[in-house]
C-alpha cells in the first residue's frame, strides 16, 4: 500500500496559517418573516450599521447591507451576507461572506430565543472576501479570510482571520 499523500506534503501544505484581520459587530433589523422555499425557508435581515476594528483597518458598517439566511430542515442556517465598510480614512470596502451555523437542537433553540451561547457550543463559521478600489486597501482584494461568529441579541459579532 502506498504511503499516505499527507506524508509527502511540504510543511506549507500541512497546516492552515492565519492572523487576526478584524472584529466586526453588526446591527441587524429584522429578520423579516420566514419565506417558504422548496426544501428550506428564507429569513432576511437588514444590516443597519455596526463597526469593525483591526490592526490594519477600522471603521463603520454602512446601513443597507443584507443577511440572507437559508433555514435548513436540520436546524442549520446557511448565511449569505453583503456589507459595505467605511474605513476611518473614508475608503469603502465591500465585504461578502457565506457561512454556516449549526449546533445541537438545544443550542439552536437557545439561539432562536435570542440567548447568547458560548462560541464553543455552536459551529458558526464564514468564508470572507473583500473588494475595494481604495489604493491603500488594495491588499484586501487578494485576501481570503475565515470568520468565527457569535449571535447576540443585538446582532452577530465575528472575529475574522486572514488566511496566510
Amino acid at each position: 500500500m502506498p504511503a499516505p499523500i499527507t506524508d509527502s506534503l511540504p510543511p506549507g501544505l500541512r497546516e492552515l496559517r492565519t492572523r487576526p484581520l478584524l472584529a466586526v459587530r453588526l446591527d441587524v433589523r429584522g429578520p423579516m418573516p420566514v419565506i417558504a422555499t422548496p426544501g428550506a425557508g428564507r429569513r432576511i435581515g437588514v444590516v443597519t450599521g455596526g463597526s469593525f476594528d483591526g490592526e490594519r483597518l477600522s471603521g463603520v458598517v454602512m446601513d443597507g447591507g443584507s443577511d440572507w439566511q437559508t433555514l435548513k430542515a436540520d436546524g442549520s442556517v446557511l448565511l449569505d451576507v453583503r456589507l459595505i465598510l467605511k474605513t476611518r480614512d473614508d475608503a469603502f470596502v465591500a465585504m461578502t461572506y457565506r457561512g454556516i451555523r449549526h449546533g445541537t437542537p438545544d443550542v439552536i433553540a437557545r439561539v432562536d430565543r435570542g440567548e447568547v451561547v458560548d462560541p464553543s457550543e455552536i459551529y458558526f463559521r464564514t468564508i470572507v472576501q473583500f473588494e475595494t478600489a481604495a489604493p491603500q486597501y488594495n491588499w484586501l482584494n487578494h485576501v481570503v479570510a475565515v470568520g468565527v461568529g457569535q449571535r447576540r441579541a443585538d446582532g452577530p459579532v465575528y472575529s475574522v482571520f486572514e488566511v496566510l
